[in-house]
């Protein structure tokens, strides 16, 4: 297996602070956000889903359009939007080139207004080209690397944080969180930056590179690996090489999977993990691991533990989400995707109509203040359309549940600075 090291950066409204569970109970029974077989109403509004359902991120794009469907079943239960009920048409995007023929597919056959998607953000970056040809309002929930939003789109708006955004906050936990917790100094603990070698992965790195040498740390290495990769052995030798004290990692939860399966093996892990959401995010990645997952740090979308304060109505939309699908939420994803697409679907009806520039006016309009939504971001829209409201916060996996340790307003639990449960 390759190492790559240092390869360059891929180029390029109303509050909702009330409980959904409450919002949801008061409104008539739902219209279906997806109709089984047969023919559609006449007057329904078709909006296409394009996540990833199949494949190696089949869970994280499931995880993402669960939001997605809860926010469009709760407008359709208010009357639908523009006084039509909204159907979801899915389209299954598992790399860039099927992402690019199911949005084409979304748009063509299936005649879709808008389309929201896809969390990835390789499949973001060739989805978002295609709709912004052919005119199609596209709303990112989850896929977070800056070039996606750097393009000057006008019909691309991203309600998520971005790779910068979580690559300041996990470069921050190390001199303000884990140096004092350690009684180090900052500057003397030796961090190491791995990723995988996609869009998303290239990112993050990049900016984390950037944040530490702002900052003055030590950074010992860079390293970059194919996504698809069945062994990390290469990497970990390397690691354990530089004697890397804090490991920034981005990777999906298969890449997760074997570096914590080839840890073990060694015998060997740093001091610290912090990775950055996606694979790092998921209950199931935990389970999977086992123990010595515990105390890994993760920069991620809002959790469901965090504090009510912050993100008011967060146990509501957990509540909604458990009567649902009959079960806990598999990460913040399905969170992240309610809070955006209501934020959206709200938009668009104030917007009035689904033209284009009604649909941009609109967005560029919103105006939400932070601490009002259920992951506490609001909502304030650039030309490139890009929120700029919505950040990333510091979780750590503890007893198998994934808290906010920080910043602390948001916090429900303190930072441990060991992993594994020893020191």
């Amino acid at each position: 297996m390759s190492i790559i090291v240092r390869r360059p950066l891929l180029g390029g409204l109303a509050a909702l602070a009330a409980p959904a569970a409450r919002l949801h109970a008061q409104a008539p029974a739902p219209v279906p956000a997806q109709t089984p077989g047969g023919a559609a109403a006449a007057n329904e509004l078709r909006i296409g889903a394009l996540f990833p359902f199949s494949g190696g991120l089949a869970l994280l794009g499931d995880e993402s359009f669960r939001g997605l469907e809860l926010a469009v079943e709760e407008r359709n239960g208010a009357g639908g939007l523009l006084g039509r009920p909204i159907r979801l048409v899915k389209g299954d995007a598992t790399g860039a080139d099927q992402a690019i023929a199911e949005l084409r597919r979304l748009q063509g056959v299936e005649r879709v207004a808008l389309a929201f998607g896809t969390f990835a953000s390789h499949l973001a970056f060739a989805a978002t080209q295609v709709a912004e040809l052919a005119g199609l309002a596209y709303f990112e929930l989850g896929a977070i690397a800056d070039p996606i939003t750097e393009r000057g789109f006008r019909n691309l708006f991203r309600l998520c944080p971005r790779a910068s955004d979580f690559a300041r906050t996990s470069v921050a936990a190390i001199p303000d969180l884990l140096a004092g917790a350690w009684s180090t100094p900052a500057n003397v603990l030796r961090i190491a930056v791995l990723h995988e070698d996609g869009l998303y992965g290239q990112t993050v790195g990049g900016f984390q590179e950037s944040q530490l040498q702002a900052r003055g740390l030590n950074q010992v290495t860079r390293l970059g690996y194919p996504a698809r990769s069945v062994e990390l052995s290469a990497v970990l030798a390397r690691l354990r090489a530089v004697g890397a004290d804090v490991v920034l990692h981005t990777g999906y939860q298969n890449d997760i999977l074997l570096f914590y399966r080839g840890m073990k093996e060694a015998g060997w892990r740093p001091r610290m993990v912090i990775g950055a959401g996606a694979g790092y995010s998921m209950t199931d990645t935990a389970r999977s691991i086992g123990p010595e997952f515990d105390g890994t740090l993760d920069v991620d979308f809002t959790p469901f533990a965090v504090k009510d304060q912050l993100a008011p109505g967060v146990q509501g939309v957990a509540e909604l989400y458990r009567k649902r699908y009959g079960s806990e939420p598999r990460s913040g994803h399905s969170l992240a995707g309610y809070v955006g697409a209501r934020l959206v679907l709200d938009a668009l009806q104030r917007a009035g109509s689904l033209e284009r520039e009604r649909i941009r006016a609109a967005l560029l309009a919103t105006d939400v203040a932070e601490g009002s939504t259920a992951t506490g971001w609001g909502a304030r829209f650039d030309e490139k359309g890009q929120n700029l409201r919505a950040r990333p916060l510091l979780a750590q996996w503890q007893g198998g549940r994934l808290v906010t340790v920080g910043p602390a307003e948001a916090a429900v639990a303190p930072l441990r600075p060991v992993m594994g449960g020893t020191g």
